[in-house]
């Protein structure tokens, strides 16, 4: 098995408390799906305080989506609290490589030992500096394209990588795992990437390798998306909706039965 097979009752018996520097659209989005999988979110942003609570926390989550110089600062602040800590962070380079101001803040956040990059495969190719910006936060390339550039990236930031697309790839470097659940409305409802990465800090803070922790969030989104749409009206609303609950009954039996990994 490409994950431990008690990776959602470990999540839940932990409860961990999930510090997120995250992006305003998705806060609410964000904070929902994590409390749904059983973990405490919380949104702290001030520089004056992020990086005192990251080392409280169990694990960090850093999305650039609305990036600002104060945000940046946060960010850079809580990074480095929580790898002095050893408190295990996530980092979602959202539309790296769209400005140079994007470009090195994301270059300059990989560079602070993040446990796991989650990002889509424009976002990966630009990190890793094989390919140019995305359509904004949307993806233009595919993930199978990215694949080798995350495994380059992996190599050089000491990390694993997980590339999301209609396939997921999952990289320490070496060892590659391909993810084939989900569903299209995925990507008709905002923020669900950044709720793959929130998932993958989730996991982070139950205590998982970084590895196991990103397949686990990623298998978890997508066989929920799965559940999903199989209960909703078939649009992105009631989708939403039975994604939160989807997560919420999820357990480690339907994870590991309906998990399509290679």
């Amino acid at each position: 098995m490409p994950i431990a097979v008690d990776a959602i009752a470990r999540l839940r018996s932990r409860a961990p408390l999930i510090h997120n520097i995250t992006n305003y659209v998705v806060m609410n989005s964000t904070a929902n799906a994590l409390l749904a999988i059983g973990a405490s979110p919380a949104m702290v942003h001030a520089p004056e305080e992020a990086p005192g609570f990251a080392r409280m926390a169990q694990a960090l989550v850093i999305n650039i989506g609305t990036l600002s110089s104060p945000w940046l600062s946060a960010m850079e602040g809580a990074a480095r609290a929580a790898v002095e800590a050893g408190v295990p962070w996530v980092l979602d380079p959202v539309a790296a490589g769209a400005t140079p101001f994007r470009q090195q803040a994301a270059a300059r956040l990989a560079a602070l030992k993040p446990a796991a990059i989650r990002g889509n495969a424009s976002e990966v190719l630009a990190l890793a500096g094989g390919g140019a910006a995305g359509r904004g936060v949307d993806a233009t390339d595919s993930s199978d394209a990215a694949r080798d550039a995350a495994r380059a990236l992996a190599r050089r930031f000491g990390t694993v990588v997980a590339v999301t697309g209609a396939i997921d790839h999952v990289t320490d470097g070496d060892r590659v795992v391909s993810l084939a659940n989900g569903h299209v409305l995925l990507t008709r409802v905002t923020g669900t990437g950044c709720v793959a990465t929130a998932l993958t800090g989730a996991f982070l803070g139950a205590g998982l390798a970084a590895f196991d922790a990103s397949v686990a969030a990623l298998a978890s989104l997508g066989v929920a998306a799965e559940l999903a749409a199989e209960r909703g009206g078939g649009g992105p609303g009631s989708f939403e909706t039975e994604l939160r609950d989807a997560l919420y009954r999820l357990d480690d039996a339907t994870l590991q039965s309906r998990m399509r990994a290679t």
